[in-house]
C-alpha cells in the first residue's frame, strides 16, 4: 500500500527523477506506437477517406482534451504541494474538489462538444468527401470526454504522489483493449468510422473506471471519510488558478501548430509529405523530454511544498545534462539515418530526401526542446500558472513570425518549414530559463509553506 505513494523530498534527485519518469516514457512510447496501429486497422480496412475523416477531428478533440488535462495537470500540481508539506488533510480535501470540478468539466465538454461537432467541422472547411464521416465519429468521442476526464485525474493525482507506475498499467491495459476493440468493431463487425469511435470510448470509459477503483482500493490517500466529502471552495479556486493557464497554453500551441502546416500547405506535395514524417519522427524524440518534464514537475510541487528550494535547483541542474545526454544520442541517430527513417514512411526518393534534410535542421535543436520541457516542468511544479500563458504565446509568436520572416521577408526556400520549428524551440527555451533566473516562482507555493 505505500509503495503507491513515494516522497521526493528526501534522496538523491537523479536516481529519484529517473526512477520516475521511466513508467512515464514507456507508457508515452507505447501510447505513440498504439497510435499508429490504431491508424492502420482504420486507414487498411476502411481506406484513406476514412482514415482522413478521423485525422480532421485531431484539433479538436486536443482542444478540449487540453481543457480536462490543464485541470488534471493543476490538481496534480496542487496535490504535490500539499504531500511534500505533509498537510494529509488538504491533500484528500483536493483529490475529492479535483474530483467534482473534472466530473462537471467533462460531463459539460461532452455536451457542448456533440452540439457543436457539425458548425466547427464546418468552420475548420472540412473536405465534402470527409465531413460526413468525421461529424460520426466526433459525435461518439465527445461523449467519451468524461471518461477521458477522470482518467487524466486519476493519473495525475497518483503521480503526484509519487506513484507513475500504476498509471502506465492502465494506459497499457488501455491501449490493447482499444486495439482489440478496434479489430472486432471495424474488421469483424464492419462498423466503419462508428466502430474506431465506439472503440476509443468504450477503452477510455474502462481505463476511467479501473484506475479509479484502484486508486480508492490500494492508494492511502483516496481513503476518504464524510468530512473530506465537501467542496473546499479555496481549493477550487487554485485548481482553476493553475489548470486553467496551463489548458491555455496546450490550446495556444495548437494554434501555432496549425498556423505552421499551413505554410507548409503552400509548397508541393513532397515538401508536406516529407514535414508529416519529420513531425511523426520528432513526436517520439519529445517523448524522453516530456517524462523527464512530468518527474521534474512532481518533484517541484513536492518539494515546494516541503520548502526545499535547493533540492529543486539541483534537480533542474540534473534534468538539464538528462536531457543533453538524450538530446546528443538523439542528433546523432537522426544525422546518421535519416533517411532510414523517413524511408519507414514513405518510399519516394524526393520526399526521402527533404525530410532527411528537414531532420538534420531540427535535430541541431534538440537540446532547447529538452531545455523547454524541464524548464516548464519546474515552473508548473512550483505553480507558476503565469508562464504557461507565456510560454503558449512565444510559441505562436515564434511559428508564425519565423514563418513569415523565412518564407515571405527573408526566402530561404524548403528550410524554412524546419528552420521556423527548431527557432521557435530555441527562443522558448529561452523564455523558460528567463522566468526561471528571475525567481518568481519561489513566490507561487500554494499550500502556504514559503521556500
Amino acid at each position: 500500500m505505500a509503495s503507491l505513494v513515494k516522497d521526493m523530498t528526501k534522496g538523491k534527485e537523479t536516481p529519484l527523477l529517473v526512477r520516475f519518469m521511466l513508467p512515464m516514457l514507456l507508457g508515452n512510447l507505447f501510447q505513440q506506437v498504439y497510435n499508429l496501429a490504431d491508424s492502420i486497422i482504420v486507414g487498411q480496412h476502411e481506406g484513406s477517406l476514412a482514415l482522413g475523416s478521423i485525422g480532421c477531428t485531431g484539433s479538436i478533440t486536443f482542444l478540449f482534451f487540453s481543457v480536462c488535462n490543464g485541470l488534471s495537470v493543476g490538481a496534480g500540481i496542487l496535490v504535490a504541494q500539499y504531500f511534500g508539506s505533509g498537510k494529509k488533510e488538504e491533500v484528500k480535501r483536493t483529490l475529492v474538489t479535483s474530483f467534482y470540478i473534472l466530473l462537471v468539466l467533462g460531463t459539460l465538454l461532452s455536451i457542448v462538444g456533440y452540439l457543436l461537432t457539425e458548425p466547427v467541422l464546418k468552420l475548420l472547411d472540412t473536405p465534402k468527401t470527409q465531413i460526413a464521416g468525421a461529424i460520426e465519429y466526433l459525435h461518439i468521442v465527445c461523449l467519451g470526454t468524461l471518461a477521458v476526464s477522470l482518467y487524466n485525474y486519476a493519473s495525475q493525482t497518483m503521480r503526484a504522489l509519487g506513484d507513475s507506475k500504476t498509471p502506465l498499467i492502465f494506459l497499457i491495459v488501455s491501449s490493447f483493449i482499444n486495439v482489440g476493440l478496434d479489430l472486432l468493431f471495424v474488421v469483424v463487425m464492419n462498423l466503419g468510422i462508428r466502430g474506431a469511435a465506439y472503440a476509443t470510448v468504450l477503452s477510455q470509459c474502462i481505463s476511467a473506471v479501473c484506475s479509479l477503483l484502484y486508486a480508492f482500493w490500494k492508494n492511502p490517500y483516496f481513503r476518504l471519510r464524510k468530512e473530506h466529502l465537501k467542496i473546499d471552495p479555496i481549493i477550487s479556486r487554485q485548481c482553476f488558478q493553475i489548470g486553467m493557464p496551463l489548458a491555455a497554453q496546450s490550446i495556444l500551441i495548437s494554434i501555432s501548430c496549425v498556423v505552421l502546416q499551413r505554410v507548409v500547405n503552400g509548397f508541393d506535395d513532397a515538401v508536406v509529405s516529407a514535414f508529416t514524417a519529420t513531425t511523426r519522427i520528432e513526436q517520439f524524440v519529445q517523448q524522453p523530454f516530456n517524462s523527464l518534464g512530468a518527474a521534474m514537475s512532481t518533484f517541484t510541487g513536492q518539494n515546494m511544498g516541503a520548502g526545499k528550494v535547493d533540492r529543486v535547483r539541483t534537480a533542474l541542474k540534473k534534468c538539464a545534462l538528462i536531457a543533453a545526454s538524450i538530446a546528443l544520442l538523439m542528433l546523432l541517430v537522426c544525422y546518421g539515418a535519416g533517411e532510414f527513417l523517413i524511408g519507414c514512411f514513405v518510399k519516394e526518393p524526393e520526399v526521402i530526401r527533404i525530410g532527411a534534410m528537414g531532420l538534420r535542421i531540427t535535430s541541431l535543436m534538440f537540446f532547447p526542446l529538452g531545455i523547454i520541457y524541464v524548464t516548464r516542468g519546474l515552473l508548473n511544479g512550483a505553480g507558476d500558472a503565469f508562464y504557461a500563458m507565456i510560454n503558449g504565446m512565444v510559441e505562436v509568436s515564434g511559428r508564425v513570425g519565423f514563418s513569415l520572416l523565412l518564407v515571405v521577408l527573408f526566402p530561404i526556400g524548403i528550410k524554412a518549414v524546419w528552420f521556423a520549428t527548431g527557432l521557435t524551440w530555441v527562443i522558448t527555451a529561452l523564455a523558460g530559463l528567463i522566468r526561471y533566473r528571475q525567481g518568481k516562482w519561489l513566490t507561487y507555493s500554494l499550500t502556504g509553506k514559503k521556500a
